[in-house]
C-alpha cells in the first residue's frame, strides 16, 4: 500500500507545479492531497508491529514532507510560488526514495514505551533543520541574483523562480522561525536520547560519532541564535552557520545510515 501512496504523492506534487500559478486554489488542493498521501506512506513505512523502520531514505523523505507543509502554510501569508516550484520536484523524488531504500527495522522489545516518541521528535528535528538548510541555499541564490550574478540563459527557469520569491528580509524571518523550532526539537532529541541511553544501555551518554556530531550541530545552532539575539547577525554569517550546522547533523544521521545500509549492507540501531 505504501508503494502506491508514494507514487501517488509524487504524481500530485509534480501535477501541482504544472498548473498555471493563477489557479492557486487548485494548486493548493493538489499540494495538500500529495502531502497527505506522502504522510500516509511514511506512516506505513516507519511503524510496523513491535518495530520501527528507520533509514536514510525515510529521514530524507520525512524532511521533504515537513518542507511541503511549511511551504504550504507560509504560502498563505507570503507569495512563495518560486520556492514551491523549486521544492516540489525534490519532494516528489524523496516521496519515492523509501520505496527503493526502506531502511532497517528497530525492534521495540525491551525499550521504554516512550522510545517511539523520541524517534519521532528526532525525525521532526532533522526535518525542520533540513528545511532551514534548503531555505538558506535558496537565500544564497537569491542574494547572488540580486547582486546581478545571474545564471546563464539555460538556467532562465531558475531566475524566474527566484524573481517570484519574497524579499530577503521576509525570507530571513521565515528562516529563523524554522531554526528556532528545529533547535527546540533538537534539544528535546538530545535530552531524551540521554534518558533512553541510560535506561537501555546503562550509560548516561554513548560517545559515538552520532552523539558527538549531534552535540556539535546543537552547539552551532545555539551560537547562531545567541549571535542573532545579541549581535544582530544577518546575511552570510547566518547562512554559513545554518548550512554548517545542518551538514554536521546530516553526517550524524543520514551519512552514517547511508554508508551502513547501502554501501556496507549492515543495520544501524
Amino acid at each position: 500500500m505504501q508503494i502506491y501512496l508514494s507514487f501517488l504523492a509524487a504524481a500530485l506534487y509534480l501535477l501541482s507545479i504544472s498548473i498555471p500559478g493563477q489557479r492557486r486554489v487548485l494548486t493548493s488542493m493538489l499540494t495538500a492531497s500529495g502531502w497527505l498521501m506522502h504522510g500516509a506512506a511514511l506512516w506505513l513505512t516507519v511503524f510496523s508491529q513491535d518495530a520501527l523502520r528507520i533509514g536514510f531514505a525515510v529521514m530524507l523523505s520525512a524532511a521533504l514532507w515537513v518542507s511541503v507543509l511549511v511551504c504550504w502554510l507560509e504560502n498563505r501569508n507570503f507569495s512563495l510560488e518560486g520556492l514551491r516550484v523549486l521544492l516540489m520536484p525534490h519532494a516528489a523524488l524523496m516521496a519515492l526514495l523509501p520505496v527503493f531504500f526502506p531502511g532497517n527495522l528497530i525492534a521495540l522489545a525491551g525499550k521504554p514505551l516512550m522510545f517511539p516518541w523520541h524517534v519521532v521528535v528526532a525525525l521532526l528535528a532533522y526535518s525542520t533543520l533540513t528545511i532551514a538548510a534548503f531555505h538558506a541555499v535558496i537565500m544564497t541564490l537569491q542574494d547572488k541574483h540580486l547582486h546581478k550574478l545571474r545564471a546563464s540563459q539555460q538556467q532562465a527557469w531558475l531566475n524566474a523562480a527566484i524573481d517570484r520569491l519574497p524579499a530577503l528580509l521576509t525570507m530571513e524571518k521565515i528562516l529563523f522561525r524554522l531554526i528556532v523550532l528545529g533547535f527546540v526539537l533538537l534539544t528535546l532529541t538530545v535530552l531524551s536520547g540521554v534518558i533512553f541511553s541510560e535506561q537501555v544501555l546503562g550509560v548516561v551518554v554513548r560517545w559515538d560519532h552520532k552523539t558527538l556530531l549531534s552535540l556539535l550541530s546543537w552547539l552551532l545552532f545555539a551560537i547562531l541564535l545567541i549571535g542573532r539575539q545579541w549581535r544582530g547577525w544577518r546575511g552570510k554569517t547566518v547562512l554559513s552557520f545554518t548550512l554548517t550546522g545542518f551538514l554536521t547533523l546530516l553526517l550524524a544521521y543520514v551519512g552514517s545510515r547511508f554508508v551502513l545500509e547501502v554501501l556496507l549492507h549492515r543495520s544501524l540501531t
